[in-house]
């Protein structure tokens, strides 16, 4: 009996061809695109790049009618409410800078959807990221980096649980990008050439301070600027518009630019240093999710990665008060609260945590 998959179809390039793979792989493929908007706009919901705005599910209905298989769209409105722009919002108002993705990722794609196929009676969930999942001689099951480097989204998929993974396709982690267009070329799909979505899905002008006072309905208030000796360098417009490692758009006059060092909610406060003083080898991750195994008993080491577009860097990682505590062979460029921190050892995920 053929194993059934449900394929979340963002419209784009790499889940359309995850498709295509897995109906020739012989399993039977259900196509699934989340809805996930809440009602606004037309105009902005269509605006390309989204991944499940209104010419997401034009783009892979038309995908699945190529491929030959049934497609759906789902609503998934307030799970995405809840776990990702709640989230998002109270981050940034909590001083910290979320990575939304990561959340949609664990509680929308995955717990919700899985939720949902399961269901239905499917015994797999798949999408396009560019991951490998492998399953280790202890039987656990991890995120391993996909064939493209370039392209390598393992970073986003750390908090993934043993039992989703279990029930998790990504066949596009064995290509690179352009061999993907290249399948997709061949057989015909419509999205062979469309470009890659960059941005925050639902923050597609790049306005987080804009879009959380619309959410909140709450004005930002002003506050200090101030350095390390706690001397007033000017004023801020609400901290909700400003992220650690931040130069661009201070308004601070100087003959040597200053760098977000953190923001203090509590005091209304935006601390400003030089960019020298952005660097620390130690961090702290809580909300810990191991991955390859249950917990580690002593020191290991491994290379860590503190953002999405970080290469990577050796480290020394061990457990300290509950909390993972990482100690850089050099001192790395602004760590973030609120950021992921992933681990990785042998190509494959170790655990990961948010920054604290």
């Amino acid at each position: 009996m053929k194993k059934k998959v449900v394929v979340g179809m963002s419209g784009g390039v790499d889940s359309s061809v995850t498709a295509y793979l897995l109906k020739e792989a012989g399993y039977d493929v259900i196509g699934v695109t989340m809805e996930i908007w809440k009602d606004m706009d037309p105009a902005a919901q269509a605006l390309e790049g989204g991944c499940c705005g209104l010419s997401a599910v034009d783009d892979a209905r038309r995908v699945a009618d190529v491929i030959g298989i049934p497609y759906y769209v789902m609503n998934f409105k307030a799970d995405f409410q809840k776990h990702v722009i709640d989230y998002f919002v109270r981050e940034y108002q909590q001083g910290r800078t979320p990575n939304p993705c990561i959340a949609c990722n664990r509680y929308v794609k995955w717990e919700s959807l899985l939720d949902r196929a399961l269901e239905i009676g499917a015994d797999y969930v798949a999408t396009g990221h560019y991951a490998k999942i492998i399953q280790l001689p202890n039987g656990r099951y991890t995120v391993a980096n996909s064939e493209s480097i370039d392209k390598d989204q393992t970073y986003v998929l750390y908090n993934l649980t043993q039992d989703q993974l279990a029930h998790t396709l990504m066949p596009v982690g064995n290509y690179d990008k352009s061999q993907i267009r290249k399948i997709a070329e061949e057989v015909g799909l419509p999205v062979a050439h469309k470009h890659d979505s960059q941005d925050i899905c639902f923050v597609p002008d790049h306005d987080y301070a804009s879009f959380i006072e619309r959410e909140t309905g709450l004005k930002q208030k002003e506050g200090n600027f101030v350095d390390l000796e706690g001397n007033v360098l000017g004023r801020h417009k609400g901290i909700i518009h400003y992220t650690v490692g931040q130069r661009k758009g201070l308004g601070i006059a100087s003959t040597e630019p200053y760098f977000v060092k953190e923001v203090r909610p509590e005091s209304n406060e935006v601390l400003l240093v030089r960019s020298k003083d952005l660097f620390a080898d130690t961090l702290y991750c809580d909300d810990i999710n191991f991955m390859d195994r249950e917990t580690i008993t002593e020191p290991i080491r491994v290379l860590g990665k503190i953002r999405y577009s970080h290469k990577g860097a050796m480290c020394t990682l061990s457990l300290e008060n509950d909390r993972l505590k990482a100690v850089f062979d050099e001192p790395q460029r602004a760590f973030t609260k609120g950021q992921a921190a992933v681990f990785y050892e042998d190509g494959h995920i170790v655990a990961g945590g948010v920054i604290v």
